[in-house]
Formats: C-alpha cells, structure tokens, sequence
C-alpha cells in the first residue's frame, strides 16, 4: 500500500470512527407528546422555554406565554434555517430526543409538542387572563380550531385537508428557498447523518442548489404550493365563516388559544409574502382580524421581537425577486 493510500485509507477509518460514536450520542427517536413526570431536567427557573425565532410552534407557545403575563427563561436553539441543527446538539437532544422544538421545561419537567405546551400552560400559569373558557362546548370548539391550524405528524403535507398548519411547509418553500442559500452545505449534510427526518435536509439541499431563480423548474416543489395553497384557501375559507358568525376573535368577545394558533399561521404567510393571495379583499373578515392580531402586545413579544435577521433577508429576497421577474411572480404566486 502507497503512502497516498494509507493515508486515505487512515483518514476514511477516523471519519468513520467520529461518525458512529457521535451517531452513539445523537441517537433521535419520537418523544410522547405532553408533559413527563417522570423526566427531571436540570433548570434554574420555574418555566423554561427552549425555542427557535422562526419556529412556527416557538411562536405559538411564545405568543401563549406573553398573554398569559409567564416570566420564563428562554433559550434559542437554532434550526438549519437560522444556521445550523442545533437540535441536533448533544446538550438539545438531551432535553428532547425527538430534535424538535418546542420544548417547556416546567419545574424540571419537560413537556413535548406545542398545542400541549400551550393548554399546560393555560392551565398552570396562574394567570389572571383566561385563555380557555369554562363553558365545554366553547372550550371543545376552541380545541377544533386549535387543531384546524396545528402541524400535524411527521410529514404534516400529506394531510393538507386536516389543518392549516399542515398546508404552511409547503408554503413556506419560497422563503426556504431565499434564505438557506446562507447555510453552509456541510452544516445541512449533518441532517443527513443524525436527524431522523432526512427527507428536510434533502429538500434544503435540493433548494439550495435551485435558489429561489430555478424553483419555478423544481415541479415535485411547485405540485407541493400549488396544493398547499389550494387547501390553505378553504381553511381561511372556513374561518371566514367562523369570524363572519361570531367575531371579533373566533369564539366571540373571548380571545382563547384558538386565536394564539392562528396569530402563528397568519404571520408565516406574512413572511411567505402569501397575503395579497390569500388575504385583503379575497377574505375581508380575516384580513380585519389578523390586522387586530398584530396590534395586540404578545403579537409584538412572540414575533416582532424575535425576528430574525435570516427571515427578513429572505422575505426582503422574495419581494425583490417576485417585482423584477414577472415569470417567476406568475409561476410561483399566480393564479392557483
């Protein structure tokens, strides 16, 4: 064996040895949602949030958290879109083997999945501001819509018709497309190597290579907004309805968590640039609503604080491109 050869051959067997004593560590596996009592965590305060800025499901809990008045320690974790998987972290997976946030430690105890966290925290908060009503048929009703705008499952964009929140990854591809042209290759490889959804870092690494000038070409993508759009279109079909018969919030006088969840929905196509689509004249009573939404102090704290700069790059990126290339204006935002 050449020297050439023993060093490739050295050099392939330490890459080798990282890559399964690291896998040993960074294992991922679906987490029960809800909260575990039987899991301590170490913590310094009584709430404790580990969040993402652009995370749909950060958000909501952020939102839940600020009309709820909940002082909580927070900390950032970082997705591939803001930079790198962060979830994928030892110290991340240690607090949730599922590499996902959301994540509320509350007294040491972590509880998993977004609409848990916000009904747990609804429910021990000890706040003044009620968030669920004490009638059960309002409250059952505030749990549907809630669900109706929620990400559901592992691959949430093959049950476009359950939910909103479903329909969002699909139409957030643009934005994807604008901002992870930033990221490293490597950084999003990791994905391919420890997170146990490899189809996202394959699809970034497909949109990366495309950027948002050749992701009119992609038509697996497209097939994906087009369809995405079309069901998006009926769900805010339906709480036009709802906000038409009730008003001014979903249930009525009450603003509850059903608002919370769908402040969310309405602020990623805010940043999707989706609203002349979707909103203005099309859906008047939702329009009124998601701009009373904005005006509400925890809209600011959960969203208009945490606001990252690779989001509005990206939707700075959209607008841009969408006013100079009418093709891809029409290809991508026309008529579906």
């Amino acid at each position: 064996m050449s020297a050439l050869s023993f060093a490739a051959a050295s050099a392939g067997a330490v890459a080798l040895g990282w890559f399964l004593r690291e896998r040993s560590f960074r294992r991922t596996r679906v987490v029960a949602p809800g909260v575990r009592k039987d899991v301590d965590l170490p913590h310094e305060g009584e709430f404790e949030l580990y969040h993402n800025a652009f995370s749909l499901c950060s958000k909501k809990v952020r939102m839940c958290f600020a009309e709820l008045g909940v002082a909580y320690r927070a900390h950032h974790v970082d997705l591939i879109e803001t930079g790198r998987y962060g979830t994928l972290s030892r110290a991340f997976l240690a607090i949730n083997p599922a590499a996902v946030v959301p994540v509320l430690v509350h007294r040491g105890h972590p509880v998993y999945e977004s609409h848990e966290i916000i009904v747990y925290a609804a429910e021990h908060a000890h706040s003044r501001v009620e968030l669920v009503p004490d009638d059960p048929v309002a409250a059952a009703r505030m749990a549907d819509w809630v669900h109706k705008s929620s990400l559901l499952g592992d691959r949430p964009v093959d049950d476009l018709q359950v939910s909103a929140g479903n329909c969002v990854p699909g139409l957030t591809l643009p934005l994807f497309a604008a901002m992870i042209g930033d990221i490293p290759t490597v950084r999003i490889a990791e994905g391919l190597l420890f997170h146990r959804l490899r189809t996202r870092p394959l699809v970034f690494l497909v949109l990366k290579a495309a950027g948002l000038t050749r992701l009119p070409a992609l038509r697996p993508a497209m097939a994906l907004v087009r369809a995405s759009h079309r069901w998006m279109a009926r769900h805010l079909d339906d709480l036009e309805t709802e906000l038409a018969q009730y008003g001014p919030w979903i249930l009525g006088a009450q603003f509850t968590l059903a608002d919370v969840s769908w402040a969310v929905i309405l602020d990623r196509l805010r940043e999707a640039d989706w609203e002349a689509s979707l909103l203005g004249e099309h859906r008047p009573h939702v329009t009124r609503y998601w701009n009373r939404i904005r005006e509400r102090p925890s809209y600011r704290a959960a969203m208009t604080k945490y606001e990252h700069p690779a989001v509005r790059r990206g939707t700075e990126r959209i607008i841009a491109k969408r006013r100079s290339d009418p093709a891809f204006d029409a290809a991508v935002y026309g008529s579906h």
